[in-house]
Protein backbone atom coordinates (compact mmCIF):
# COMPACT_ATOMS: atom_id res chain seq x y z
CA UNK A 1 0.00 0.00 0.00
CA UNK A 2 2.81 2.43 0.94
CA UNK A 3 4.58 1.58 -2.31
CA UNK A 4 1.56 2.51 -4.46
CA UNK A 5 0.92 5.66 -2.43
CA UNK A 6 4.49 6.79 -3.03
CA UNK A 7 4.35 5.93 -6.72
CA UNK A 8 1.21 8.03 -7.12
CA UNK A 9 3.09 11.09 -5.80
CA UNK A 10 5.64 10.99 -8.62
CA UNK A 11 5.24 13.55 -11.40
CA UNK A 12 5.93 11.50 -14.54
CA UNK A 13 6.53 14.72 -16.45
CA UNK A 14 9.53 15.59 -14.26
CA UNK A 15 11.36 12.28 -14.12
CA UNK A 16 15.16 12.28 -14.20
CA UNK A 17 16.28 10.77 -17.51
CA UNK A 18 19.24 9.10 -15.84
CA UNK A 19 19.56 7.81 -12.27
CA UNK A 20 22.88 6.53 -10.92
CA UNK A 21 23.11 4.27 -7.86
CA UNK A 22 25.96 3.42 -5.50
CA UNK A 23 24.83 0.05 -4.15
CA UNK A 24 26.39 0.07 -0.68
CA UNK A 25 25.94 -1.89 2.55
CA UNK A 26 25.92 -5.52 1.42
CA UNK A 27 28.70 -6.52 3.80
CA UNK A 28 27.25 -4.77 6.82
CA UNK A 29 23.82 -6.20 6.08
CA UNK A 30 25.32 -9.70 6.01
CA UNK A 31 27.15 -9.07 9.29
CA UNK A 32 23.87 -7.99 10.91
CA UNK A 33 22.43 -11.35 9.87
CA UNK A 34 25.45 -13.29 11.12
CA UNK A 35 26.42 -14.32 7.59
CA UNK A 36 29.56 -13.92 5.42
CA UNK A 37 29.78 -10.83 3.20
CA UNK A 38 28.97 -12.84 0.07
CA UNK A 39 25.51 -13.52 1.54
CA UNK A 40 24.86 -9.77 1.37
CA UNK A 41 25.94 -9.55 -2.26
CA UNK A 42 23.62 -12.42 -3.21
CA UNK A 43 20.68 -10.75 -1.50
CA UNK A 44 21.54 -7.46 -3.20
CA UNK A 45 20.48 -8.99 -6.52
CA UNK A 46 16.83 -8.62 -5.46
CA UNK A 47 17.36 -4.89 -4.99
CA UNK A 48 18.90 -4.63 -8.47
CA UNK A 49 15.81 -6.30 -9.94
CA UNK A 50 13.44 -4.05 -7.96
CA UNK A 51 15.18 -0.82 -8.98
CA UNK A 52 15.46 -1.86 -12.64
CA UNK A 53 11.78 -2.79 -12.84
CA UNK A 54 10.64 0.33 -10.98
CA UNK A 55 12.68 2.62 -13.23
CA UNK A 56 11.43 0.96 -16.42
CA UNK A 57 7.81 1.08 -15.25
CA UNK A 58 8.05 4.81 -14.53
CA UNK A 59 9.80 5.67 -17.79
CA UNK A 60 13.34 6.46 -16.61
CA UNK A 61 15.61 6.14 -19.65
CA UNK A 62 18.93 5.19 -18.01
CA UNK A 63 19.99 3.58 -14.74
CA UNK A 64 23.68 3.16 -13.92
CA UNK A 65 24.67 0.81 -11.10
CA UNK A 66 28.11 0.95 -9.46
CA UNK A 67 28.70 -2.81 -9.38
CA UNK A 68 32.49 -3.07 -8.91
CA UNK A 69 35.08 -0.32 -8.58
CA UNK A 70 38.77 -0.47 -9.48
CA UNK A 71 39.45 -0.25 -5.73
CA UNK A 72 37.32 -3.32 -4.99
CA UNK A 73 40.15 -5.60 -6.19
CA UNK A 74 41.77 -4.85 -2.81
CA UNK A 75 39.07 -6.85 -1.02
CA UNK A 76 39.74 -10.45 0.11
CA UNK A 77 40.30 -12.76 -2.90
CA UNK A 78 37.49 -15.08 -1.81
CA UNK A 79 35.00 -12.21 -1.82
CA UNK A 80 36.17 -10.87 -5.19
CA UNK A 81 35.98 -14.35 -6.71
CA UNK A 82 32.49 -14.88 -5.33
CA UNK A 83 31.38 -11.50 -6.69
CA UNK A 84 32.62 -12.37 -10.18
CA UNK A 85 30.86 -15.74 -10.10
CA UNK A 86 27.68 -14.07 -8.83
CA UNK A 87 27.82 -11.62 -11.72
CA UNK A 88 28.03 -14.45 -14.25
CA UNK A 89 25.18 -16.31 -12.55
CA UNK A 90 22.99 -13.21 -12.35
CA UNK A 91 23.58 -12.22 -15.96
CA UNK A 92 22.63 -15.67 -17.22
CA UNK A 93 19.44 -15.64 -15.15
CA UNK A 94 18.33 -12.08 -15.84
CA UNK A 95 18.82 -11.74 -19.61
CA UNK A 96 15.36 -13.21 -20.29
CA UNK A 97 13.81 -10.71 -17.86
CA UNK A 98 15.68 -7.81 -19.46
CA UNK A 99 14.45 -8.83 -22.91
CA UNK A 100 10.89 -9.28 -21.67
CA UNK A 101 10.96 -5.74 -20.27
CA UNK A 102 12.70 -4.31 -23.38
CA UNK A 103 15.77 -3.25 -21.35
CA UNK A 104 19.17 -2.89 -22.98
CA UNK A 105 22.33 -3.79 -21.04
CA UNK A 106 25.53 -1.75 -21.31
CA UNK A 107 28.74 -1.65 -19.28
CA UNK A 108 31.42 0.94 -18.54
CA UNK A 109 34.85 0.46 -16.99
CA UNK A 110 38.08 -1.34 -17.81
CA UNK A 111 36.24 -4.50 -18.81
CA UNK A 112 39.32 -6.20 -20.26
CA UNK A 113 40.65 -6.74 -16.73
CA UNK A 114 37.63 -8.81 -15.69
CA UNK A 115 38.03 -12.62 -15.47
CA UNK A 116 37.44 -14.22 -18.89
CA UNK A 117 34.24 -15.99 -17.84
CA UNK A 118 32.81 -12.77 -16.38
CA UNK A 119 33.82 -10.73 -19.42
CA UNK A 120 32.27 -13.28 -21.77
CA UNK A 121 28.97 -13.39 -19.83
CA UNK A 122 28.83 -9.59 -19.84
CA UNK A 123 29.47 -9.28 -23.59
CA UNK A 124 26.91 -12.02 -24.21
CA UNK A 125 24.28 -10.14 -22.19
CA UNK A 126 25.05 -6.89 -24.01
CA UNK A 127 24.73 -8.59 -27.40
CA UNK A 128 21.45 -10.34 -26.54
CA UNK A 129 19.78 -7.10 -25.37
CA UNK A 130 21.27 -4.61 -27.84
CA UNK A 131 18.01 -4.05 -29.74
CA UNK A 132 15.91 -3.26 -26.65
CA UNK A 133 14.71 0.33 -26.39
CA UNK A 134 12.55 0.89 -23.29
CA UNK A 135 15.45 1.58 -20.90
CA UNK A 136 19.22 1.18 -20.70
CA UNK A 137 20.78 -0.49 -17.67
CA UNK A 138 24.46 0.42 -17.34
CA UNK A 139 26.75 -1.65 -15.13
CA UNK A 140 29.91 0.13 -13.92
CA UNK A 141 32.44 -2.70 -13.59
CA UNK A 142 36.12 -2.28 -12.75
CA UNK A 143 35.27 1.41 -13.01
CA UNK A 144 36.44 4.60 -11.34
CA UNK A 145 35.85 8.22 -12.26
CA UNK A 146 39.54 9.12 -12.12
CA UNK A 147 40.45 6.15 -14.33
CA UNK A 148 37.84 7.26 -16.87
CA UNK A 149 39.04 10.87 -17.01
CA UNK A 150 42.67 9.74 -17.22
CA UNK A 151 41.85 7.45 -20.16
CA UNK A 152 40.02 10.30 -21.89
CA UNK A 153 43.07 12.55 -21.41
CA UNK A 154 45.30 9.86 -22.95
CA UNK A 155 43.07 9.54 -26.01
CA UNK A 156 42.96 13.31 -26.48
CA UNK A 157 46.76 13.49 -26.11
CA UNK A 158 47.18 10.84 -28.80
CA UNK A 159 44.99 12.83 -31.18
CA UNK A 160 47.02 15.99 -30.51
CA UNK A 161 50.26 14.04 -31.03
CA UNK A 162 49.25 12.85 -34.50
CA UNK A 163 47.81 16.24 -35.46
CA UNK A 164 44.20 15.12 -35.46
CA UNK A 165 43.26 17.65 -32.77
CA UNK A 166 44.58 21.02 -31.59
CA UNK A 167 44.79 21.76 -27.82
CA UNK A 168 42.71 24.93 -28.25
CA UNK A 169 39.90 22.84 -29.77
CA UNK A 170 39.37 20.89 -26.53
CA UNK A 171 36.30 21.97 -24.58
CA UNK A 172 33.89 20.23 -22.19
CA UNK A 173 31.99 18.61 -25.04
CA UNK A 174 35.20 17.25 -26.54
CA UNK A 175 36.27 15.67 -23.27
CA UNK A 176 32.78 14.31 -22.64
CA UNK A 177 32.84 12.72 -26.08
CA UNK A 178 35.89 10.69 -25.00
CA UNK A 179 34.39 9.33 -21.77
CA UNK A 180 32.94 5.83 -21.51
CA UNK A 181 29.48 7.36 -21.07
CA UNK A 182 29.56 8.97 -24.52
CA UNK A 183 25.99 9.20 -25.80
CA UNK A 184 24.46 8.79 -22.35
CA UNK A 185 22.96 11.88 -20.65
CA UNK A 186 24.51 12.90 -17.33
CA UNK A 187 22.67 11.60 -14.24
CA UNK A 188 20.26 14.07 -12.67
CA UNK A 189 19.94 11.94 -9.52
CA UNK A 190 22.57 9.94 -7.64
CA UNK A 191 21.39 7.56 -4.92
CA UNK A 192 23.70 6.02 -2.33
CA UNK A 193 22.50 3.45 0.18
CA UNK A 194 23.84 2.40 3.62
CA UNK A 195 24.17 5.84 5.23
CA UNK A 196 27.56 6.71 3.73
CA UNK A 197 27.71 10.25 2.34
CA UNK A 198 30.53 10.22 -0.19
CA UNK A 199 30.88 9.75 -3.96
CA UNK A 200 33.59 7.04 -3.92
CA UNK A 201 35.13 7.91 -7.29
CA UNK A 202 31.90 7.35 -9.23
CA UNK A 203 31.00 9.31 -12.38
CA UNK A 204 33.02 12.29 -11.18
CA UNK A 205 32.65 14.28 -14.41
CA UNK A 206 29.03 13.32 -15.07
CA UNK A 207 27.51 14.15 -11.66
CA UNK A 208 28.63 17.80 -11.68
CA UNK A 209 24.99 18.93 -11.38
CA UNK A 210 23.32 15.76 -10.09
CA UNK A 211 21.10 15.86 -7.03
CA UNK A 212 22.55 13.61 -4.31
CA UNK A 213 20.27 11.38 -2.23
CA UNK A 214 21.64 9.41 0.73
CA UNK A 215 19.61 6.80 2.59
CA UNK A 216 20.57 4.71 5.65
CA UNK A 217 18.91 1.64 4.10
CA UNK A 218 21.38 -1.12 3.26
CA UNK A 219 21.32 -2.17 -0.39
CA UNK A 220 19.84 -5.69 0.18
CA UNK A 221 16.82 -4.03 1.86
CA UNK A 222 16.33 -1.39 -0.86
CA UNK A 223 12.99 -1.81 -2.62
CA UNK A 224 10.70 0.03 -5.04
CA UNK A 225 9.27 2.16 -2.22
CA UNK A 226 12.75 3.45 -1.35
CA UNK A 227 13.39 4.20 -5.02
CA UNK A 228 10.13 6.12 -5.33
CA UNK A 229 10.98 8.12 -2.19
CA UNK A 230 14.31 9.15 -3.73
CA UNK A 231 12.56 10.40 -6.87
CA UNK A 232 9.94 12.29 -4.83
CA UNK A 233 12.74 13.97 -2.87
CA UNK A 234 14.46 14.86 -6.15
CA UNK A 235 11.28 16.39 -7.58
CA UNK A 236 10.84 18.60 -4.51
CA UNK A 237 14.23 20.24 -5.04
CA UNK A 238 14.88 23.41 -6.99
CA UNK A 239 17.49 22.78 -9.68
CA UNK A 240 19.14 26.13 -10.44
CA UNK A 241 22.33 25.27 -12.39
CA UNK A 242 24.04 28.42 -11.14
CA UNK A 243 21.02 30.68 -11.57
CA UNK A 244 18.95 32.34 -8.84
CA UNK A 245 15.47 31.16 -7.84
CA UNK A 246 14.01 34.35 -9.35
CA UNK A 247 15.58 33.60 -12.74
CA UNK A 248 13.82 30.24 -12.86
CA UNK A 249 10.35 31.74 -12.43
Amino acid sequence: MEQQALKSQIDLGKLPRHIAVIMDGNGRWAKQHGKPRVFGHKNGVTAVREVTEAAAELGVEYVTLYAFSTENWKRPKLEVGALMRLLVETLSKEIETLNKNDIRLKAIGDLSKLPDITHKALLDGIAKTQDNKRMTLVLALNYSGRWEITEAAKRLSEKIKIGELAPEDIDQDTLGHHLSTKGIPDPELLIRTSGETRISNFLLWQIAYAELYFTPTYWPDFRKAHFYQAIIDYQRRERRFGKTSEQLV
